[in-house]
């Protein structure tokens, strides 16, 4: 009993270590270590990687369309009641001008046969190896532009949590500072050196400021399970971030990226747009090739059987064999001008392919000076706002000493702290803006 009693602790024991271990279950990420991890584990990335499989089948698929075809079959027939015939009774002794009933064939017959084919010629399959190439070819260059949009989203979604978690601290920062001015403030007040309204305003701000605090953790929430989401992590599964907003920001100032020549070639939309491009080709080289005749041969051999008793597996039982060969020659010659019509349509349709593959070429080339111009634009607010928040802590302390001095109110204390706040997050999010911006302008210039 007492063994009894024993085991089962040690089973619940390790049910609960295990369930402990499978709780504490975390993840933890530089931006490089998340981004390689969602190329792997992003939903989006597992399926692009999938449809290069089957492109891959589809093409083996195709090929296997001219290799040799076996196909054998079996077949069991029972005529329950077999057909019968009128033939003249005279044949057999009868009398001119009536007719006696016959019945033709057994009542069990069995057939088995095997066929081998090859097809010798057709366009059409040529064609079929051709695209099964090019549909290859779409699926990687898929799966190429996948992973560079999950490399953005990675890069946005690790910034917003960093900015959030940026903001947090700064607010518990002010919060505090703002409590401490408020405790001196309200001494001030209780000794009668200054009005109540001074240490009203104080606890308005006090109050917005935990609201805001408040909020940003909820935000904080949000933008953490999408990063997850992103990274193809369970929402219940606890994630740390192990770099912060600005040694991120600093290291992705980059002053040379924006001099880098833009080849268009290289982009991987413009070779999405080369494949359309092939694919409207290959369509009309089908239609085209519709017209040309084509030719399979195939060989069939087999054996049947006859009875009038189910006795076909026994050694009594005889099989006749057969066999044939033959070829099989298909000449289009004339459709009304149908596959005219067709060939002509697959025409302008390649043509309308070149006209986008025009406007995609434009397009990128305006989306690169874009994504070049915002780039530099970040580095430059960068640069700015740090300033302008060195300005803001500045004013902001002298009002404070000005408010203990009695020679300004609360009002522009006030006034000094909403400035300073703004500043505060103006920065944060001019340091997300040049990591962000900078994955956008990596995206478009990047071969791969």
């Amino acid at each position: 009993m007492k063994k009894i009693q024993l085991i089962v602790l040690l089973t619940i024991s390790f049910v609960i270590h295990a369930q402990t271990n499978l709780t504490k279950e975390s993840y933890s990420f530089s931006l490089n270590e998340a981004i390689e991890h969602a190329l792997k584990n992003n939903y989006n990335a597992i399926n692009a990687a999938r449809d290069i499989d089957a492109a891959k089948k589809k093409k083996w698929e195709t090929t296997t369309i001219g290799l040799p075809q076996i196909n054998a079959s079996l077949g069991y027939q029972n005529n329950i009641e077999l057909q019968r015939s009128l033939i003249p009774a005279e044949f057999f002794g009868g009398q001119p001008g009536e007719f006696a009933e016959v019945a033709f064939g057994t009542r069990h017959n069995m057939i088995g046969n095997a066929t081998v084919s090859q097809l010798i010629f057709n366009g059409s399959y040529i064609v079929g190896l051709q695209s099964a190439k090019v549909y290859l070819q779409i699926s990687e260059n898929a799966k190429i532009k996948t992973n560079q949009e999950i490399r953005e989203m990675v890069v946005n979604a690790y910034g917003n949590v960093l900015l959030a978690n940026e903001s947090i601290a700064i607010l518990e920062k002010n919060k505090t500072n703002l409590e401490k001015t408020l405790n001196e403030t309200s001494q001030i007040f209780k000794n009668g050196l200054i009005e109540e309204e001074n240490v009203e305003q104080l606890q308005i701000t006090l109050t917005t400021i935990k609201s805001a605090q408040e909020n940003i953790k909820r935000q904080k929430v949000i933008a953490t399970n999408m990063l997850k989401l992103i990274l193809g992590i369970t929402i219940e599964k606890e994630l740390i971030l192990t770099e912060n907003l600005n040694s991120l920001a600093l290291n992705n100032i980059n002053f040379e990226l924006s001099t880098t020549p833009f080849q268009v070639e290289n982009s991987i939309d413009f070779k999405i747009q080369e494949n359309l491009v092939q694919s409207k080709k290959l369509l009309l080289l089908l239609e085209k090739s519709n017209a040309l005749p084509s030719l399979a041969a195939a060989y069939n051999f087999g054996y049947n059987a006859f009875g009038n008793q189910f006795q076909f597996f026994t050694n009594n039982q005889r099989w006749l064999n057969f066999s044939n060969v033959g070829l099989s020659l298909n000449v289009p010659i004339f459709s009304s001008l149908g596959r005219s019509a067709r060939t002509q349509q697959a025409k302008i349709a390649l043509e309308q392919a070149k006209t986008q593959m025009t406007q995609v070429e434009q397009s990128l080339k305006l989306q690169f000076e874009k994504a070049k111009s915002d780039y530099e634009y970040s580095l430059e607010q960068l640069n700015t706002t740090k300033s302008s928040l060195t300005l803001a802590e500045r004013i902001e302390n002298k009002q404070q000493i000005k408010l203990k001095e009695g020679l300004s109110s609360s009002f522009d204390l006030s006034e000094a702290q909403r400035q300073l706040y703004a500043t505060q997050q103006n920065y944060l999010q001019a340091m997300l803006d040049v990591i962000n911006k900078k994955a956008s302008l990596e995206k478009i210039i990047t071969k791969n």
